[in-house]
């Protein structure tokens, strides 16, 4: 089996099969659903995680498959506690292992580096100084990644496993690689999610209602303003850097984000207050500049392409546990966790902002939603 490993990395042939080589979709019986025919079908093929990290352990002393280089990867979140944290973690180990550690992940994390959109800008710019990044898929709109706008659309998404059908489908490599295509200087590796992402306040609240005429922190994403004007918000813009003291100083009342890193960040010490309506589903991208993977070997190529699928399963198999022992958390510690027991008056509050964002790839978002 070591052999064959080996084998497969150093073989530049193997760039465009790597799934022959990859590892498997891990286990997730402790989802509800998990005979669903999503899991099934991520499922044929390929080998389990726990094999996998095996193998990557006996293949970590192999010889170098390139020369040495490091690889500059930009988080705007903690690398403690969140699940876009833990996922880079994984990726950047499993890199540096099937690597023969020719090639080094260096993880700036905490936003050191710039909120995504900086990030984005500093990728696009040239230079090398930022390689690789995990970014929200709503954020490439505005660089070459204009169908990744679909997955930020209000209650596009049911259900993890709805997100995990369209992720492991033909499409979301169409998605991945449409910056890329489109000339930006970007491409996209593999797909993860962060979590549900929802509103939280200063002010303690009880339902939809009461989000009218709060001021509640938004990226600059068309989408996101949309919607927190069709709740009868006022959207304000302001980095994710600055958002800590945005809500302690009163430049905002509000805030959305997955409780992963709404945890993390320590956003409960100023805005105590969570409902969860999982408007959004964080659907990310890890994403590397053309320039980065030009420089590569086809033998290093083809180590962050099995890397990514091996963190991208793993992104998976940790996502609903983690986030349910977060929640579990935050009641301890006493945050007020509002449940929302009828999601329809939220969706009928967003559905013009719903059509709005996908008059222009109907055909393309109803594929998405008929993926559930």
């Amino acid at each position: 089996m070591k052999k064959k490993v080996l084998s497969a990395l150093l073989c530049a042939a193997m760039v465009v099969s790597m799934t022959a080589c990859g590892v498997k979709e891990p286990d997730t019986s402790s989802n509800s659903d998990k005979g669903t025919a999503a899991e099934s079908a991520a499922t044929d093929g390929n080998a389990a995680v726990d094999d996998a990290a095996t193998e990557s352990s006996d293949a970590s002393g192999t010889e170098p498959v390139g020369p040495a280089v490091t690889l500059v990867y930009a988080e705007v979140n903690p690398l403690e506690g969140t699940i876009v944290g833990e996922t880079a973690t994984v990726f950047k180990q499993k890199v540096e292992e099937l690597s023969g550690g020719s090639i080094t992940i260096d993880i700036q994390a905490n936003g050191v580096l710039g909120a995504e959109q900086d990030v984005l800008d500093t990728m696009l710019g040239g230079g090398g100084t930022i390689d690789m990044a995990r970014i929200s898929a709503f954020a490439l709109t505005s660089y070459g990644g204009e169908k990744s706008s679909l997955l930020s659309v209000p209650f596009t998404f049911v259900n993890r496993d709805h997100f995990w059908n369209f992720a492991t489908s033909d499409l979301a490599q169409e998605f991945l690689l449409e910056p890329h295509e489109n000339g930006s200087g970007i491409r996209g590796l593999f797909y993860g999610e962060e979590g549900f992402r929802h509103f939280f306040t200063v002010e303690p609240i009880t339902g939809m209602e009461d989000l009218a005429g709060m001021k509640i922190r938004v990226s600059n994403d068309p989408i996101m303003t949309g919607m927190v004007e069709a709740l009868g918000a006022n959207p304000t813009v302001v980095s994710m850097g600055e958002l800590y003291s945005a809500l302690q100083t009163g430049v905002v009342d509000a805030a959305e984000q997955p409780i992963a890193n709404y945890q993390a960040n320590a956003f409960p010490e100023v805005a105590n207050n969570i409902i969860l309506d999982g408007h959004t589903l964080g659907a990310i991208q890890v994403v590397i500049t053309d320039e980065a993977w030009d420089s590569l070997t086809p033998e290093q190529q083809a180590v962050l392409t099995e890397a990514g699928e091996y963190a991208s399963q793993y992104n998976r198999q940790i996502s609903q546990e983690k986030e349910d022992a977060i929640l579990e958390e935050l009641k301890a510690a006493g945050c007020n966790v509002i449940e929302v027991d009828d999601i329809t008056p939220w969706q009928d509050a967003c559905k013009d902002v719903i059509e709005e964002a996908t008059k222009d790839n109907a055909e393309l978002y109803q594929q998405i939603v008929d993926m559930q």
